[in-house]
């Protein structure tokens, strides 16, 4: 073979190494434009990802990753947890000019104080010019980290979702459907209830929450869910009606007003309860890892949720400032670091089987039939709403969740408890 032909061939094969690197990195390298110079740049970063997180380690390896390929690129990075003290100290140093290029930070309310100062830059303005950019993200957790004034401006990574839990072999030995809609849910309610299992885990007195969402989601639909009214509206109180209707068929433990959460969750995992609403940390305490499944929660009768609604959260992503934006050479660099923690590879990591992950991801090795069952439960998610506490005073909700015990067994009125809420509220 000729030197010409052998020196081919090496770098045919230099060329396929290539390609078999990581695919997140490989994704950045295609869809990302980097500046015709590639200057030295210095990206100063900072996360929530620092101290004892669970990711901080993923973090900084892909920090380490990414100045390797990149070998002009530099990270400073600043991570630390995400406590008040912290939270204190980046509203400062934004109010100041001293703000970081890329920033892990909140999205929703808790980001008010920085949000205020107006520096970052948009995901449609960096999309103008990198169309790939945030490519990964589901559009449902793009929608559910949108600022509170309506703009997206983070990319997300993970976050947590709520979703019913069904023993699946007590529907089957009985012959029931899961309760994908509401005339299932009744069927399987009364069937349970003459055959004297629980058909649905939950402390009225405790723990209500997850229903409360739920019933008033599923009622109402997302944009008269996740609003602020000053009086009940009409929607809200359907759906909490439904607390007594279900108390009137046998739903729920006949000590529901007694009991504390830890009890009916033992209810569920000891199947002597068919269903349970709970949150995604709650599925690797489930003892029975094959036979348990997640089920979208049906649509109450009138209601004007869309199928796929869900409640859960995902209040965090990685913004780009303007500081960075504005300068050419640190604009591609900030472009590479937020694809490289954000993209499907990455999300994986980070999510690691556990909650919402923010990207379409595959089943982890060692996944259990629940957490698949729960990866494809959240992955299906056309909406994710957050719970009524982030949106709402505690006080006033507190008063809420205090009330349900009386909405159930008709002592009050939803309407009532709701005014009485929204009053508190406003105050």
């Amino acid at each position: 073979m000729s030197i010409v032909k052998r020196l081919v061939a090496l770098l045919i094969t230099f060329v396929f190494l290539l390609s078999l690197m990581v695919a997140c990195s490989d994704e950045t390298k295609k869809e990302t434009k980097p500046t015709a110079t590639q200057n030295t740049v210095t990206l100063v970063t900072v996360s929530m990802m620092g101290g004892t997180d669970p990711n901080t380690d993923k973090y900084n390896a892909i920090n380490a990753q990414l100045m390797e390929e990149y070998s002009y690129i530099t990270i400073e990075d600043q991570s630390q947890v995400s406590d008040q003290d912290w939270k204190t100290k980046i509203a400062a140093d934004f109010a100041v000019g001293n703000e970081p290029d890329v920033i892990q930070y909140f999205t929703d309310a808790n980001a008010s104080d920085v949000l205020a100062a107006d520096k970052f830059v948009s995901i449609d303005e960096i999309k103008i010019i990198y169309p790939d950019y945030a490519k990964d993200t589901l559009p449902a957790a793009l929608v559910a980290t949108t600022n509170p004034d309506g703009v997206s401006r983070a990319v997300p990574t993970t976050g947590f979702w709520e979703g019913l839990f069904c023993n699946k072999d007590l529907f089957d030995y009985y012959d029931l459907e899961l309760p994908t809609d509401w005339n299932k849910l009744l069927t399987a309610i009364k069937t349970f209830k003459a055959h004297d299992i629980i058909p649905i885990s939950v402390s009225l007195n405790h723990v209500p929450h997850y229903w409360v969402e739920f019933l008033m989601l599923s009622s109402a639909g997302v944009d008269s869910y996740t609003s602020v009214p000053y009086t009940a509206p009409k929607e809200w109180s359907r759906g909490l009606k439904m607390f007594k209707t279900l108390r009137d068929l046998g739903a729920f433990p006949e000590d529901t007003d007694t009991v504390d959460n830890d009890y009916i969750g033992e209810l569920f995992k000891t199947k002597k309860a068919a269903m349970q609403l709970e949150g995604s940390w709650y599925t690797g305490g489930v003892i029975d890892q094959v036979n348990t499944v997640l089920c979208a929660f049906p649509i109450i009768p009138g209601g004007k949720a869309q199928p796929g609604f869900m409640v859960g959260g995902i209040s965090s992503g990685f913004y780009i400032t303007k500081k960075a934006w504005d300068d050419p050479d640190k604009r591609d660099a900030a472009v590479k670091f937020v694809m490289a923690h954000t993209c499907a590879a990455t999300v994986t990591k980070y999510w690691n089987g556990n909650g919402q992950a923010a990207a379409t991801v595959q089943p982890i090795e060692g996944m259990t039939p629940l957490g698949i069952s729960g990866l494809d439960y959240s992955s299906a998610a056309t909406s994710i709403s957050a719970p009524t506490d982030s949106r709402i005073s505690q006080e006033a909700y507190n008063t809420l969740i205090a009330g349900i015990v009386d909405v159930s067994t008709g002592a009050r009125t939803a309407e009532n408890l709701l005014n009485e809420v929204l009053t508190i509220n406003s105050k």
